[in-house]
C-alpha cells in the first residue's frame, strides 16, 4: 500500500481485556477523533463467534474517519469484520500461509524482535513489522526482555517495509523511537490510562508530524 507507513504512525491497540467494552470503543473512537490513523483490536479470551460485534463497531470507525484497522491474532474475525488487516505473532498462522487465503490487497503486520525473524517475516509476504517489546511493560507480560532502542534501530535497519515499535512507549519515549527510524509506535497502557486520549494521542504522534512517508 502505497503511503503505509504514514498510516502506521500510531497504532492504537483496542484491548478489550483491559476495559469494557463501552469505555473501549469510546476511547478507540476519542483516539481516532485526536488523529490516530489506525486502530487495532486485541480479543484474547473471545471464543470464534465472539467480538464480532465491537469489531465492526470499529471497523466502520475507522473506514469513516479513513484510518486502518487491523484485527491482533485472529484471521477469521478480521475477514468477517471487514477489516482492512491482521496482525500475527510467532504463534499464529504463517505469514505466507495467511496470505494464500486473503489476498494481495489485505495488510499482514507480523511480530519481529530480531533481524533475522524481521527479514524472514518480509520475505514470507508481511507488510509491517511490529518489533518489540522495546521497553518493560505490563500489559504484555509475556513479551519476555526488552530488546531496547539499539535492537528496534537494528530491525528498522534490516528491512524495507515500515517497522512499528511496541512494549512500555509513552509519549515522553516516542522522540526516541523516531530516531531509530521506526515508522511509528503501537500503544496500549498509554491510550487506556488515566491521561487524556486526545492528548496522548496528539503527543505520541509530534515526533512524526510532518515526516515524509
Amino acid at each position: 500500500m502505497k503511503g503505509l507507513a504514514n498510516r502506521l504512525r500510531l497504532i492504537v491497540i483496542a484491548d478489550r481485556g483491559r476495559v469494557p467494552d463501552g469505555e473501549l470503543c469510546r476511547r478507540a473512537e476519542e483516539a481516532l477523533d485526536a488523529g490516530a490513523p489506525a486502530l487495532q483490536l486485541r480479543d484474547k479470551t473471545s471464543g470464534a463467534g465472539d467480538g464480532l460485534q465491537i469489531a465492526r463497531g470499529l471497523a466502520e470507525a475507522c473506514r469513516v474517519r479513513g484510518a486502518l484497522f487491523f484485527v491482533n491474532d485472529r484471521l477469521d474475525l478480521a475477514l468477517a469484520a471487514g477489516a482492512d488487516g491482521v496482525h500475527v505473532g510467532p504463534e499464529d498462522p504463517p505469514v505466507a500461509a495467511i496470505r494464500r487465503v486473503a489476498g494481495s490487497d489485505f495488510l499482514i503486520g507480523a511480530s519481529a524482535g530480531t533481524t533475522v525473524e524481521a527479514v524472514q517475516a518480509v520475505a514470507d509476504g508481511a507488510d509491517y513489522l511490529g518489533c518489540g517489546s522495546v521497553f518493560s511493560t505490563g500489559s504484555k507480560p509475556d513479551a519476555g526482555a526488552p530488546i531496547g532502542l539499539e535492537g528496534l534501530q537494528a530491525v528498522s535497519r534490516a528491512v524495507d517495509v515500515p517497522v512499528v515499535a511496541i512494549g512500555g512507549l509513552t509519549p515522553e519515549t516516542a522522540g526516541l523511537v523516531y530516531e531509530t527510524g521506526a515508522a511509528g509506535c503501537a500503544v496500549i497502557s498509554a491510550i487506556m490510562g488515566p491521561e487524556p486520549v486526545a492528548r496522548a494521542v496528539r503527543a505520541l504522534l509530534a515526533p512524526w508530524t510532518g515526516r515524509d512517508g
